[in-house]
C-alpha cells in the first residue's frame, strides 16, 4: 500500500501497522447519533439566568433589606401584589432564612445556576 510520506513521518507505527498488514479489525455493534443541534435561543435561553424575587432575598442580611426588594419589585411590576403580600407574610412569620440559605458573593461560580 503506498502512504503518503508526511503520513509516514507524522505516523511511523501507524503507516507500519498498515504498511505490513498489522492492522486489527474491530466489530462495532452500535453507532451513537448525535442530538439534533440547538437553537441560538435555545442555547442562549441555557446560557441567560434571570433571577427572581427569591433569589433576591436569599442575598439579603436582614428581614427589612428583603422588604425593601419586596417593595422595589412590586413597583418595578416584577412581582404583583398578591405574591408580595405572601411574601412578606413568610418573612414575618417564618422569617429571612424560609427562603433558603442566604446566597453569598460568588454563589453561582460555585454552585451553578441550578441552585
Amino acid at each position: 500500500m503506498p502512504m503518503n510520506k508526511d503520513f509516514e513521518d507524522t505516523f511511523p507505527a501507524l503507516s507500519k501497522e498498515l504498511r505490513n498488514g498489522e492492522t486489527q479489525k474491530r466489530r462495532i455493534d452500535g453507532v451513537r447519533r448525535d442530538m439534533p443541534a440547538k437553537s441560538d435561543s435555545e442555547e442562549q435561553k441555557e446560557k441567560t439566568f434571570l433571577p427572581d424575587a427569591v433569589d433576591y432575598i436569599r442575598r439579603c442580611d436582614t428581614a427589612s433589606q428583603a422588604r425593601e426588594i419586596i417593595d422595589y419589585l412590586v413597583k418595578q411590576g416584577e412581582l404583583n401584589s398578591s405574591d408580595a403580600r405572601e411574601m412578606k407574610k413568610q418573612l414575618r412569620n417564618e422569617g429571612l432564612r424560609s427562603f433558603g440559605t442566604k446566597k453569598e458573593k460568588g454563589h453561582y461560580l460555585r454552585f451553578g445556576l441550578d441552585e
